[in-house]
Formats: C-alpha cells, sequence, structure tokens
C-alpha cells in the first residue's frame, strides 16, 4: 500500500513509489527559513530530486532575449542546490541497502506536526537474506538557526558487520524538468571548492558561487553508539568529505549514529569566518544534544500551535491538510530572519527560488495573526532591498520605489518583461502588508524603523507614475495587474485600489513620525497631493452590465470561447498565444475578486455579489493563487459550496498534485489559501481601517470549525458552531469587534456566543466549461 494516511496531526506514507519520490519529497521537506533539507530517503538513492538550499544562497546568471529592450532585467538569479549533508549509507555485510533491491517487509515514513521531525521505519531484508530494521529522524532546528540534525537507528536479526557513510557532498548532479518553464536550467556544477578539512568525528567544507561570488560552508559533526568496539575514518576533500564506521553488531544489539551538520552563508565574510560560524553551530548542537534539540523543538511547536492551531470537525481529511498547511507556511518563515520567503519555501527548486508578491498577499497575512515576528522579520527583508526598488523605479523613469515582481536579492530578475516591468501591484502589495502587519500587531516602533519609509517610496511611485485627468480623476496607465493574461493595461482595479490605501497610509505614517518625514524630506504639498491623488483614483466600472471593470475596457474585450478548450490546453499561456489571451475576456487568476478581498471596503454587498458571478465565468484558474481567494468571496456572497471547493482545492493543491508540479516545492501561497479560506471566508475575518470583524458561517458538510489568532497582543479564539459563534480571549487584554456588523467587546474569562443568520442569497454563477473546482463531500467515515 502507498498513498497518504488521513491523520490530524501528520503525514504518512507507507510503501515506496518511485515515480512518486519527487512529490514525497517536496511534502517531506524540512525547513526553518534559513535552511531547507528535500525530503529525500536518508541513503541518497533512490532519488527524485535532491536538495539542500540556504535562503538567499543564489548563482547569477545572464537572461536570454530573442531582442532586447530598455529597462529589461539583464541577470538572473536561481538558487542552489548547495552542500548536501543528508545522506548517511548504510552497507549490511558489505551489501548496500537500496530500497530497489533485496525485500522491504515494512517501509514508513512520517511528517509529524508536532515534533517538527520527519521519521521512517524500515524493515529490510538483503539480497542474501539479512535482516535489519533502520529508524531515522530528520529535524532542521526551529530554535538554533544554523542547525540540522538526524538520527540513524540499525537493529541487526542476527550478528552482522554494518558500515555506515555519513557524507557531505557539494555538486550533486540535479536532472532538470523542462517541462515546468518557470525553472531555470539546471546549474552545473555551480560551487567552486575554496576549504575541506576533516579530524576525529567532524568535517567541513566551504565553497563559493561560481558567478555571484557568495560564499557557503557546511559542517558535520558525529555521536556514535554501538555495543561493541567500532572502526572509524575520515577524509574531506573538494567537494565531499566522509564520515565511516564499521561495527560488528549482534542480533538484537544497536548501532545508533547522531549526525549534527551546520551551515551557514555570506556574501562578506571570508572562508575562515563561514568556517568559525559553522563549527560554533556544531558546539551549540553537541551541547544540546539530539534529545535537547528534539525538546527544543517541541516546545517551539507546542508554542505555535497554541496561537495558531486550526480546528475542523466533520472533515477529517481537510483538517490534515489545513495543519500540513500551516507548518510549511511556519517553517518557511520562522527563522528566515530578514531573509525573502520564496514562493516554493525551501521546498525545491520551483521558480529558481524567487520570491514574488505572493509572500505579502497571501502568506503574510497568515504569518501576521500567528507568527507575527516572522512577519516582521520578511517586511524587513523588503526595507533592505529599497535601494534596489529605488534603482529600478529611476531605470523606469519614476520616482520612488518599484519593487519586483521576482527576486531573491531583491533585484528585478524576470524575463517576462509584461510583469517585471509592468506589475507596479508589487509595490501596493508591499505596502498593504506593511500596513496590515502594523495594524494587526500595533507595531509602531516597526513602522517608524522600517515600514514608514517603504510607505513613503511606494506611495512616491504612485505619484509619479499616475497622472490627473481633465476631469480630475487620477489615472494609473499601462499596467499589469495580478491577472497575467491581461497585461499593460489602463486602471487595473486592483491595481488602483491598493495604490489608493498606499497613498492614504503613506500621509497618516508621516503624521505620526514626523521625525521619519523629516529625514526622507517630505513636505507638506508632496502629502497633499497624495491625499488628492488617493481621492481622485479612478476605478472603472460598466453600468450597462452593472460590475466593474477589472481593467479600463476589459468589459468590451471579446468573450473568449472556452467550449473549443480541451482540458489538457490548460494552462492557457502553454498553449495558446499571450497576444490573444490579452485582448480577450479571460482570467488567469483571482484579481478583481482578489481586490474585493484586501479592499472589500471600497465595494457594496450588491457589487460583490455581482462581480463575482461575473468574473467566475472567466477565471481559469491557471495558477494556484486563485482557489483561496475564491473560497473567500464565494463564502462573502453565500455561495457556501462553492467556497467549501475552492478552500479544498486550495487546501489539497500539494497534498493531491493538482497542478501536477509538486515535484519543484511546494506552493506556499496556496497553503497560505487554506488559512485563508477558513479564517477569511467562513469565519469572515476582515480588519480594513484597522477595525476588526468577523462574519462566520458553516459550510455544508462541516459540523463546525474553530482557530485561534493574535491580534494586538491579545490571543483570540473563535469557535463556530452551526447556529452560533463563539469568541473567547485566550490571553492578553479585552478586544474590540465585530459579528456580521454587531459590535462587542469580549474580555478575559468572559465569552461571549452570538448567533449566525442566514447567509446571504447567492448569486447564479458558473465557470469556464470544464473549470468548475470538484464538489467536495466529507468521505463517509467522518465522526
Amino acid at each position: 500500500m502507498s498513498g497518504w494516511e488521513v491523520n490530524p496531526w501528520l503525514l504518512r506514507w507507507n510503501g515506496l513509489d518511485v515515480e512518486q519520490l519527487r512529490r514525497t519529497e517536496s511534502v517531506f521537506a524540512l525547513s526553518n527559513g534559513h535552511i531547507g533539507l528535500r525530503g529525500t530517503l536518508d541513503e541518497g538513492e533512490p532519488r527524485g530530486l535532491p536538495g539542500t538550499y540556504l535562503n538567499g544562497f543564489y548563482e547569477a546568471h545572464a537572461l536570454p532575449y530573442g531582442e532586447s529592450g530598455y529597462g529589461y532585467p539583464e541577470d538572473g538569479q536561481t538558487v542552489v542546490n548547495v552542500t548536501d549533508g543528508k545522506v548517511i549509507r548504510l552497507l549490511v555485510e558489505d551489501e548496500p541497502l537500496d530500497m530497489r533491491y533485496g525485500k522491504a517487509h515494512e517501509h514508513a515514513r512520517e511528517l509529524d506536526f508536532r515534533t517538527g521531525t520527519l521519521r521512517r521505519r524500515t524493515v529490510w531484508e538483503s539480497p542474501t537474506g539479512r535482516r535489519v530494521t533502520v529508524r531515522t529522524e530528520r529535524l532542521v532546528s526551529l530554535t538554533q538557526r544554523a542547525v540540522a540534525a538526524i538520527l540513524y537507528e540499525v537493529e541487526p536479526e542476527e550478528d552482522v558487520q554494518l558500515v555506515v557513510q555519513s557524507d557531505l557532498l557539494a555538486n550533486e548532479p540535479v536532472e532538470n524538468d523542462s517541462d515546468d518553464p518557470r525553472v531555470a536550467a539546471a546549474l552545473e556544477d555551480p560551487l567552486v571548492a575554496d576549504f575541506a578539512h576533516a579530524t576525529g568525528y567532524r568535517a567541513i567544507l566551504a565553497h563559493h558561487a561560481r558567478n555571484s561570488e557568495l560564499r557557503m560552508a557546511a559542517a558535520m559533526d558525529h555521536e556514535l553508539e554501538t555495543d561493541d568496539g567500532v572502526r572509524t575514518e575520515i577524509r574531506a576533500e573538494g567537494d565531499l568529505a566522509r564520515f565511516t564506521a564499521a561495527v560488528d553488531v549482534p542480533a538484537g544489539g544497536r548501532l545508533r549514529l547522531v549526525k549534527y551538520l551546520g551551515y551557514g552563508w555570506s556574501a562578506q565574510r571570508s572562508v575562515p569566518a563561514l568556517r568559525a560560524q559553522v563549527e560554533a553551530a556544531l558546539a551549540g548542537a553537541r551541547q544540546t544534544g539530539w534529545d535537547g534539540l528534539l525538546a527544543e523543538q517541541r516546545r517551539f511547536l507546542d508554542e505555535f500551535w497554541e496561537a495558531a492551531d486550526v480546528e475542523v470537525r466533520g472533515d477529517d481529511e481537510l483538517q490534515q491538510a489545513v495543519r500540513f498547511a500551516l507548518f510549511h507556511i511556519m517553517q518557511a518563515a520562522v527563522r528566515g530572519e530578514t531573509r525573502a520567503i520564496p514562493g516554493k519555501g525551501l521546498t525545491g527548486p520551483g521558480y529558481d527560488g524567487h520570491a514574488f508578491w505572493d509572500t505579502e498577499m497571501f502568506v503574510l497575512p497568515v504569518l501576521a495573526c500567528t507568527v507575527p515576528e516572522a512577519a516582521r522579520d520578511a517586511l524587513r527583508w523588503r526595507h533592505s532591498t529599497l535601494d534596489k526598488a529605488r534603482e529600478r523605479a529611476a531605470v523606469l523613469g519614476q520616482a520612488g520605489a518599484a519593487f519586483p515582481w521576482r527576486s531573491i536579492n531583491g533585484a528585478e530578475c524576470s524575463a517576462y518583461w509584461p510583469a517585471g516591468t509592468a506589475a507596479f501591484h508589487v509595490s501596493g502589495d508591499v505596502a498593504h502588508a506593511v500596513a496590515r502587519y502594523v495594524s494587526v500587531t500595533g507595531d509602531l516602533a516597526f513602522e517608524r524603523e522600517h515600514g514608514a519609509e517603504i510607505l513613503v517610496e511606494t506611495a512616491r511611485l504612485w505619484a509619479s507614475l499616475g497622472h490627473h485627468d481633465q476631469h480630475g480623476g487620477f489615472r494609473i496607465d499601462g499596467v499589469t495587474g495580478p491577472d497575467e493574461y491581461s497585461a499593460v493595461m489602463d486602471n487595473n482595479v486592483y491595481t488602483n485600489l491598493l495604490a489608493q490605501e498606499n497613498l492614504r497610509n503613506a500621509a497618516e505614517a508621516v503624521e505620526r513620525h514626523p521625525a521619519v518625514a523629516e529625514r526622507l524630506e517630505v513636505t507638506p504639498a508632496e502629502v497633499e497631493g497624495w491625499r488628492r491623488a488617493a481621492d481622485g483614483m479612478l476605478v472603472p466600472f460598466d453600468d450597462l452590465l452593472g460590475v466593474h471593470e477589472q481593467a479600463e475596457g476589459f468589459t468590451s474585450h471579446a468573450a473568449w470561447d472556452f467550449e473549443r478548450v480541451d482540458p489538457d490546453e490548460y494552462p492557457l499561456m502553454l498553449n495558446y498565444p499571450y497576444f490573444d489571451l490579452y485582448r480577450k475576456q479571460v482570467v488567469k487568476q483571482a484579481d478583481l475578486v482578489l481586490a474585493m478581498h484586501v479592499r472589500g471596503d471600497a465595494f457594496t454587498p450588491e457589487q460583490k455579489a455581482r462581480n463575482f458571478a461575473y468574473y467566475e465565468a472567466r477565471t481559469v484558474r491557471d495558477s494556484s493563487l486563485s482557489a483561496g481567494t475564491q473560497a473567500v468571496l464565494a463564502a462573502e456572497v453565500g455561495a457556501l459550496q462553492l467556497a467549501y471547493d475552492y478552500l479544498s482545492e486550495a487546501a489539497f493543491t500539494d497534498l493531491h498534485d493538482l497542478h501536477r508540479n509538486v515535484h519543484n516545492g511546494l506552493h506556499m501561497a496556496s497553503l497560505a489559501g487554506a488559512w485563508t479560506g477558513l479564517v477569511a471566508g467562513f469565519g469572515g475575518m476582515r480588519d480594513h481601517s484597522g477595525e476588526l470583524a468577523f462574519a462566520p458561517r458553516l459550510p455544508p458538510g462541516l459540523q463546525g470549525f474553530s482557530f485561534r489568532l493574535t491580534y494586538r497582543g491579545t490571543r483570540l479564539a473563535v469557535e463556530v458552531a452551526p447556529d452560533q459563534a463563539t469568541y473567547r480571549v485566550l490571553s492578553g487584554d479585552g478586544l474590540d469587534a465585530s459579528h456580521h456588523g454587531e459590535r462587542f467587546t469580549v474580555k478575559p474569562g468572559e465569552p461571549v456566543a452570538l448567533s449566525i443568520p442566514d447567509p446571504p442569497q447567492p448569486p447564479e454563477v458558473r465557470q469556464p466549461h470544464n473549470r468548475a473546482p470538484v464538489r467536495r463531500t466529507p468521505p463517509g467515515n467522518q465522526g
């Protein structure tokens, strides 16, 4: 048997399916935001796509263009598979344990969301009939940033000689999957050896990336326990360090190996400094010990789940998927510490390891409410790249700061010019995330030190980019919004509404922090200009159809003939010319619908219902970003079953490999969409203008659900039942909020239970031909 077992707190795969290795390696990846280890088998083979990543460590390469143009980015950046420290090979009387040979009587792997470890148990019989039980457990420390560790235990059923080989291996050959156009060609031998040293049970390798010249070091140390004598040796040279131990183990005895790993990289520090850094990491790990690392991991996760857990009653598979999503979002960010959160986290090389606007609009809203320190650090990374954003704006002839559509180090590196040049909404996304983080946390120190400068420089971009027309309206023309099937359009509603919010938030921030305004030379006239632009912002509306136009003129475009599209021709961008997509009413992903979520205060309930129905019939969801947002708006307009379907699509995108590309890494934004679909969708949570609001309701099929979040230092639990919602303060002070428009105050020790009104009558909706989501019906064995 192989496949995922349903369990609320872990993810278990029984058996070995070699064809599914790439998929399971992504799902079983461990990370802490600094180090990422794909879930390859301990022995290194068989393998799908090996990967060990350090956040921010990349190789540079030229971007190819058939025809270049002014302002096109020249240099690309690709995440590097750095030195692999996961490999521990086992030989049983000189026969290597290889799951493709001999016989595996038992084999199972499981990712535990409470311990933060990947466990494996295998009962293997060699081709000559010798049977051993192998148990392993792997972690990337959530408390010691530079540390990973592996426990490897072997118990033979008869007297045997066991040999273990523990490696550090650089420049592993990695095959490229050319079916994904956004994955760069594999880099051959990107790491150049600088230093190798081995002594005792410890080894260190240092390398630098050939073109970017970033430097990194990896180190390993070992603890070995056996019942008898042991012979060991260690060596290190160039791209390989290997520790070997040979042990005679009696029947019923045990070999126990603990492998400690330390990783570090820098653009500035020397090789000796990096060596000292990873040696110090190993010293700390050895001092803590394996049991201590496990205990630290469990304490950290106990605190995380106390603050962030979501419980789902009536759909056990969805419960597992939502916790899986939260676990991976936390892993992607918690020790990033002023590094980006890539679109795939550190689970695979997809999207070249780049960070997108996905972080600010999908991932950070989750982190702001659950692990606010991680959200703050991700925004500090954006602040650290402001100079590059200013340079990009200047190249494009604009003032202020233009943040990149995709990047690792903060410089734009997209060769898709309609986005890399015209997707200015990214600057609005960053500004929105800043304002939302400050609103949720009340962290005015962050706003003063980092956030206000981001708000000012992005406001300057909009003031420069837009212009007032003859009627006094403020136009932002020639931009690409979230929908990449509509490029270089005038007055994209999403872009304009985020720009409007940005301009107003910048004006308010400089009033709160006059010293920042003085340092940035913000004048009263400039602030007045921001307010006037915000007040005059154009938001296109089609009076004849009674709906907002995604961008000016969109509703006048020809309809796309969905009936003629074969289901295998999705995603459309791989089968139809972009120019045809650009001039038709076909939407890749939620764009105006996303605007109705994040700027819901700019639409009436009637407009939301009409808009949702109109764009639902034109959105093909060729992006994993879409389903979570569509779940939120479907719930708000009363289409509860459809919202449940979309929530499930977001939650199962990776576990069910719905886009057939999980082998390149998980989709962080879609994982975040699982939380958002529940909390903002069925929980109805909004915080427009700093006013916390809920509008909970249950979809058919669920018996209830609950979630936890932290808002301005108060930890709140919200429990939703069929007829009422209960609000409870778990820690901190009381909170003022609203429930379906009714204001209430919840205080410590005084939970508030409020009835849930009937949902609004949903509009009649349909999806494009063959693009309806799978109807979600909870399995029949639900309790």
